[in-house]
């Protein structure tokens, strides 16, 4: 049997999410994203999760409780099928909206949401394909100069 190096529905990449309460986590990323608890769910006697796997769309990100550690804030960006109902999925869960859905010249429509846990979230989806003319044209569109200003005027800052 051959082994290969990265297993079978893991990326090269793997996300972890370290915090005080991976429960609550687990359960908000289920309501917001249709995230999937892949089981093997690693609990202490006290009721700590030493380690726990979700997938969300086609990847897994792990996660577990550190509660000794100060504040270690996630920044994950998913691409999904429609922004504006995750935002409304992440909202309904908890989210606060950091960033309204906002169409950007590269032609993607991204925002942004901060959870409950202090993490943060680029929702993102590409509704168009935009070629070096083109991104180049919307430089200058002051649509587009508008969209940006405002994503960058809204960068979050986690508390600390």
């Amino acid at each position: 049997m051959t082994v290969t190096p990265i297993p079978e529905g893991y990326h090269s990449v793997t996300p972890w999410i370290i915090g005080h309460d991976t429960a609550g986590l687990m359960d908000f990323l289920a309501a917001a994203f249709g995230a999937e608890d892949l089981g093997g769910r690693v609990v202490d006697d006290h009721g700590r999760i030493g380690h726990a796997e979700m997938r969300i769309g086609d990847s897994v990100v792990m996660m577990f409780d550190q509660s000794d550690w100060p504040p270690t804030p996630a920044f994950l960006r998913f691409y999904l099928p429609d922004v504006e109902t995750a935002v409304k999925n992440a909202v309904a869960a908890g989210s606060t909206v950091v960033t309204e859905p906002t169409h950007l010249f590269w032609g993607d429509v991204v925002a942004r949401v901060h959870d409950p846990f202090g993490n943060l979230y680029w929702l993102q989806t590409r509704i168009e394909i935009v070629d070096e003319a083109e991104i180049g044209r919307r430089f200058g569109d002051q649509k587009f100069l508008n969209a940006m200003q405002y994503v960058q005027s809204s960068l979050f800052r986690p508390a600390g």
